[in-house]
Order: C-alpha cells, then sequence, then structure tokens
C-alpha cells in the first residue's frame, strides 16, 4: 500500500452532498471517493501540462513542420484510406 497524506479542502456544499450520495451508492467513503477524484484529476492535467512542455521544447528546437506540409500529409493519408476502403468493397 502506497503512502498517503491527509489533505483538507473546501467545496461547496452542492459538492459535498453529491459526494455523500455517490459515497452512499457505491458503498465507498467520501474520502476515498475524493482521493481518487483528485488522483484522477491530477494525473490529466499533469499529462495535458507534460504534454505542452514538451511541444514547446520541440518548438524551441525547431522541429515544426509548416501548415502546407501537415495539410500534405493528412490528404495523402486520407486519400490512402479511401484506396484501402475501395479496394476492400
Amino acid at each position: 500500500m502506497s503512502a498517503s497524506a491527509t489533505m483538507t479542502i473546501r467545496v461547496s456544499t452542492d459538492v459535498k452532498d453529491k459526494l455523500e450520495r455517490l459515497a452512499l451508492g457505491t458503498r465507498r467513503s467520501r474520502s476515498f471517493l475524493a482521493a481518487e477524484a483528485v488522483s484522477a484529476y491530477v494525473d490529466r492535467e499533469l499529462e495535458i501540462v507534460e504534454g505542452i512542455e514538451k511541444a514547446l521544447a520541440n518548438v524551441k528546437a525547431g522541429n515544426v513542420a509548416s501548415h502546407d506540409e501537415v495539410m500534405g500529409e493528412a490528404r495523402q493519408i486520407i486519400a490512402n484510406a479511401k484506396t484501402t476502403i475501395s479496394s476492400a468493397d
């Protein structure tokens, strides 16, 4: 089991009430559900932030493509997919 830490947060009474309903409906504690929600949120947001940081590093390093290059590749992918679909028929 991983180590845990205690945190105190403020939420609206509406969120608290919904969390209580969810806890009753799932037979889980409010604490468990809140920890799961925070964990999922942090994982998702961190993935977004890290993706942005990686993209900015690529831009800074000059690893970019022009709009025309990207659109050309997209058109080629679409054309290849249409050909594959037509061949399957």
